[in-house]
């Protein structure tokens, strides 16, 4: 997929790996990073890229949830979340990740939100980067 115009880029810097440090060119970030002990690492005060990734992914889909309910002129209660779940583990030789995005809107229909989630599954930058690439699933608690 080809973008038809860049509308916004982000820019972040890693130094250390798993290890090290996360900064954003802005300043908005600034993150230690360190290894669960369940991955072979140290575990300790610093976040993961598995952590950054259920919080992004969450983020971005709460837009794109949003966006489509406004588009049908329903109005998403503020108190909405959504949970992202990133779980990591061996594909062969190599490492895969699975996400779960745990969807909570209260006070609407759950048909409806059946109905907004699926749109927003569609319209979401990040699903649309995931899609058939690692298993995604959508709960609507």
């Amino acid at each position: 997929m080809s973008l038809d115009s860049v509308v916004y880029t982000a820019q972040a810097n890693v130094i250390g790996g798993r290890e090290g440090r996360a900064t954003a060119n802005d300043g908005a970030i600034d993150l230690k990073l360190s290894t669960p002990k369940v991955l072979g690492g140290a575990g300790g005060d610093g976040t993961n890229p598995e952590q950054l990734f259920a919080a992004g992914y969450s983020a971005c889909f709460m837009g794109a949830l949003k966006l489509v309910a406004s588009q049908q002129k329903v109005v998403i209660p503020a108190d909405t979340t959504i949970e992202g779940i990133v779980g990591i583990g061996p594909v062969g030789q190599a490492f895969g990740i699975q996400v779960e995005l745990k969807i909570t809107v209260p006070t609407l229909d759950k048909a409806l939100v059946e109905q907004l989630v699926a749109t927003a599954h569609e319209v979401c930058p990040y699903s649309n980067a995931t899609r058939g690439n690692i298993d995604v699933t959508l709960t609507i608690v």
